[in-house]
Formats: C-alpha cells, structure tokens, sequence
C-alpha cells in the first residue's frame, strides 16, 4: 500500500535556477552564490567561539544546540552548497529493529548492510551509493567527521562506503544507528546523521509507529522544512488499513501529511536475507523515478537546504538569547563579589574616622606615649613658651613606648583587617552559593579570607608605618624641627600622626573621640599644632589616612579576585551574542539573495 507516493510531487521547479559552474570533467553544474557560503563559514566560526560554561538553565539546551548547529554546517550545508548537483544521499533512519538495514539491503539488491535480530545491530553507519558516484562520498565532503573504510566497523566515527551497481546514479542511501539506541554514541550518531540528510526515509513498525522519539524528530525534521518519506514494515495484513489509517492521521497532526507514506506488509526473507521484490516494489519504483528525474533530486535539494536555513536564525537566536545570560550571571555574581568588598572598605574607611581604633591597647599606648603628669603640666606652662617645652618634652620620651604604641597601631589595624576580609568572603561567599551558576564556582577556600592574608595585612600597615614617617620627614610644615630633633623627632610625630588618621577631624575631639579621652586627644592636638601648625596637622592626617585606604582597597581587591577570577575564567565572551546575532543575520540575507525559499512555500511545491 502506498499513499502520497508519486514521485512526481518531487518534481517541482526549484524557486530560482541556480547559478552555473564547471566540474572537474567540464561539463555545466548549478552552485550556490558565493555569499551564501561565506556567510555559514562565518555563522561556523560564531558559534564555534560560543561558550556556556555557567551553569545556567539554558546552558545545557545551548551546548546541544550549539553542537548541532555545527554538525550540520560541517557535515550538511557547507559541503552541500559547493556542489548542488551531487548525488541525493537518502538517509534510513528509525526505531530499533525496525527493519531499517533489510529494507537497505533489498532496496539495493544486495547485503551491504548486517542485519540481524542482535541490537544494537547497525554501529556504524553504511552508505551504499552507484559506483559512479563514490569518489564525492570518499572526498570526505559530507560527513567530513567520519573517517572512510571500506570494510565493516563497530567504530561510530567510521563510514563504511559500499557500491552496489543495483542502484541508479544519483541516489545514495545510508543505514544509520537507531534513533533510540541504547548506545548513547549511537543515539547521538543517528541524530548528526538525520541532519545530513537531503531526504528522511523514516522506517517505523506496526508496533511501534506511536513511539515518542521517533515523533519527536519528525517534529524536528519538518521545522527543518527537510523531505521526509515514510515507510510502515510489518503490518499484518488484517491491520493494514487501521494502521496505516492511523498513521496517515498522525501524519497529517503534525503537518507532515504530504509525506509519502509506504506500507509494507509482514512478510518473510529469503537467503540472502531480502525482502521479496514484490513487497518493496512501490519504494524501489519510487526511488528509481527519483533517481532518474533531475529536476526532482534538485526540488528535493533545495527543499532541505532552504529549509535548514531558514532554521538557523531561530536556532542561532537560542543561542545569542543563552550567551546573553551567561553574561548577565557573570556580571551578577561579580556584582556580588564588589558588593561584599565595598562594604568592606567602607568598613575600613568608618573605623579610622569614628575613634573606634582609638580603644583598647591603643588607648593605653598612646597615653603612656604621651604622659600624663609632666606633659599635661607643660601645657599649662605660658603659651609663649610652649613650642620650645613641648619639643624639649617631645624629645626626651623614652623609646619603649614609642615601640609599644607603634605595635599596638599596628595589632588594631591588623586585626580589622582580618575582620572585614573574614566578612567580605562570608558575604560574597553567601551570595555566589544563592546562586546556580556560583554554587557550581564554589570551591571551600573561598568561605574565608585568603590563607595568607594575615601576613599580607601586616606587611601593609609596616608598610605602611613607613610611609607615613617619610612623609612627615619630607612634607612636614617645620624642618627645622625634624633637623634638629633627628630621627626620635620624625618616628614620635609619625605616631602621633598615625593616631591622628583615627579620628574624624584630626583630634578635634568629637563623639567616640571625647568618650574615649578627651584630655589625650587635646594634648596631642597641641602637640602637632605646636610643632608644624593647624593645617599641617590636618594635610598630614589627610594625606596618611588616603594612603592607608589606598593600600586596604589593594588588598581587599586582591581578596576580591580570588572570586572574580574564577568568573573569568568561566565568562564568555561579551560580544559573543552580538557576534552570533550578526552572522545569522548575514546568513539570511544571503539566503534571500540566493534565491532559497523558506521550508512553507517548499514544501506546497513539492
């Protein structure tokens, strides 16, 4: 029984003739406009440099598609377009044990392809092609993946390349793996080959024909705008017209109702393990016509390469709309990251300006730096006399305390330094597990500050320290002072400096400030004001305090990148959308300029 199968449906003038160039022979051959495929090669490139490696939703379904969408291009519409007028390759596709190698076998005359009731039965796939026509598949054109044998393999990555005289030039059939195999390989090998495909013929069972895989790519073939032909093999002959009825019904659900539909019934095999000619008659006849009718071949060409194009825009859009999320979760984690460690600066920023570094050890340190008996009673001495009795006092401070404050300074700042890394990476930590694409970037050493932060916090606030003695050395407002009380003089300042980057208006007693010793903060308030002046007191606070946050941002930012790094690494590139976008757009173009027409109008020709 067959329906919908005359071949002169096939027939059909392509939509524009397409243009003309030589063989290798010479004689006349139709090519495609050359935009056409330098716009693919472009497209090719695109969605080559694509990547998804946030885990995202979309990720996953983008990789697929992305891996199809190349398949295709390599194995099918690149190496079609060059050559319009090669042979028709026929690929037999479909369920497990289905017939589909029996079916190519009787087709052709021939036992090219094992058969058997072992499955996976087909392992790598088979073409069978006219001995006139073999030298275009042994080129490696089409399907330039798998590597050509002459011999049988069970290697997926091989195509086994058969010659059977039986079958017209022109026409081509390839067995591939099941669709539904439980090879996994297999499974995946059956897909890239129904998408190289000029022609679907799509063999189903009485038994099987309602299966969801086999719609599910049917579905896909004729979004594709691809030819497909359907063959029905082993209906019992009671059930032929309910079945077939059935499926025809199907058929015509999914829009696929203009397929021509072959019915063949459950039969036996001879020796040879061949159908009988009388049961495969109406396919063979078919093919033979098509085979034979150019102007078909090339309507069924076109039909499949216009339709395939016109499926790429969409395709490529999924994929610039993934890489555009991709992006946007780099953006928001590292957003994430920043937020964390700005928090943290202004952490840093509030803590030398509220008094809080001034509790505590320093507190005790500084007063003891200071005194307070003797300074306090020469601050009651004549002010006229009071420049030269507090450097004279200044002068005489022993060492020790000088070293004890300098190390308290340093164990306060060392210590919130610590603090706000620890709450930096907690916090961004945090927000990055709350996160899909984060949680999959986590590793354990980022829920806490770097190993060795501790030790790059006390080289900063040395390092530091240092800096703020050279400054009070080289910008102080009275070099005679520094001059003449040598280098007790710059280190006592640069101390007294040091507690002045903690306070909020340079020890003008405010706040935390009174609260925390207001007599202290006054006296050293005379101190600089009577050694370099007020606002020299005031620039050389500024200038150290800038210089310490400068040096924190440096260091947290570095704490930051232990994160940032890893989205980095893991970004796609940002034009990546932008680029796949642009070449789909020049592929269309292309494609209108050529003269391909979209899968509907296709397919009301044929």
């Amino acid at each position: 029984m067959t329906t919908n199968g005359d071949p002169a449906s096939l027939s059909g003038a392509p939509a524009v003739a397409a243009r003309t160039g030589r063989t290798d022979a010479g004689e006349d051959r139709p090519d495609a406009d050359d935009r056409l495929p330098d716009a693919l090669s472009g497209l090719r490139a695109a969605i080559g440099a694509a990547r998804f490696p946030l885990v995202l939703p979309s990720a996953e379904p983008a990789e697929r598609i992305g891996a199809a969408l190349a398949d295709q291009l390599d194995d099918y519409l690149l190496p079609r377009l060059t050559r319009l007028d090669a042979p028709l390759l026929v690929v037999v596709g479909g369920s497990t044990g289905a017939g589909k190698s029996t079916l190519v076998n009787s087709l052709v005359q021939a036992r090219v392809s094992a058969a058997g009731v072992l499955r996976p039965t087909t392992r790598s796939p088979v073409l069978v092609c006219n001995p006139a026509d073999s030298s275009w598949f042994r080129r490696g054109e089409l399907l330039p993946g798998l590597t050509r044998t002459n011999q049988p393999s069970d290697d997926p990555r091989t195509l086994h390349l058969v010659t059977a005289p039986a079958l017209a030039p022109g026409l081509a059939f390839l067995d591939a793996p099941d669709i539904d195999s439980v090879v996994d390989a297999n499974r995946a090998l059956a897909g890239q080959l129904l998408a190289a495909a000029d022609l679907w013929l799509f063999v189903t069972t009485a038994a099987r024909y309602a299966d969801a895989v086999p719609w599910e790519l049917l579905r896909g073939a004729r979004a594709r705008g691809a030819v497909i032909a359907m063959v029905l093999d082993r209906v019992p002959a009671e059930a032929t017209d309910e079945v077939a009825g059935h499926l025809a019904e199907m058929l015509a659900e999914q829009d696929l109702g203009s397929a021509p539909l072959f019915v063949l019934p459950e039969t036996w095999v001879d020796g040879q393990g061949l159908l009988p000619a009388r049961v495969t008659a109406p396919l063979a006849d078919w093919f033979a016509r098509l085979a034979a009718d150019a102007d078909a071949r090339s309507a069924v060409v076109r039909q499949t390469l216009g339709g395939a194009l016109v499926a790429l825009q969409p395709a490529v859009e999924s994929l610039a709309a993934a890489a555009d999320e991709q992006v946007a979760a780099a953006d928001a984690l590292d957003d994430r990251v920043r937020a964390a460690y700005r928090a943290a600066n202004r952490t840093v920023e509030q803590g030398l300006r509220d008094g809080r570094l001034l509790r505590g050890e320093v507190l005790a340190r500084w007063q003891e730096f200071v005194g307070t008996s003797d300074f306090f009673r020469t601050l009651e001495a004549r002010i006229g006399r009071l420049r030269d009795r507090l450097v004279a006092a200044f002068s005489r401070r022993p060492a020790a305390p000088a070293t004890e404050l300098r190390e308290a300074i340093e164990s306060q700042l060392v210590t919130l330094l610590r603090a706000v890394a620890a709450e930096a990476a907690e916090q961004a930590y945090t927000g990055w597990k709350a996160h899909p694409a984060g949680a999959a970037l986590l590793v354990p050493d980022l829920a806490h500050h770097g190993d060795d932060l501790p030790e790059r916090a006390e080289r900063l606030v040395r390092d530091w320290q240092r800096g703020v003695l050279e400054l009070v050395r080289t910008e102080g407002g009275d070099r005679r002072f520094v001059a003449r009380t040598a280098a007790y003089a710059v280190n006592a300042t640069g101390l007294v400096v040091m507690i002045a980057v903690f306070t909020s208006t340079a020890f003008i007693p405010t706040g935390l400030e009174v609260a925390t010793g207001a007599g202290t903060t006054l006296a050293g308030q005379a101190v600089l004001q009577a050694i370099f002046g007020d606002q020299a007191v005031r620039t050389l606070a500024d200038k150290a305090r800038a210089d310490l946050l400068e040096r924190v941002r440096v260091l947290l930012d570095a704490e930051a990148a232990r994160f940032l790094t890893r989205t980095e690494q893991a970004r796609p590139a940002d034009q990546a959308a932008t680029a796949l976008r642009q070449a789909a757009e020049r592929v269309e173009a292309a494609r209108l300029a050529s003269g391909f027409a979209d899968a509907t109008s296709a397919r009301e020709r044929l």
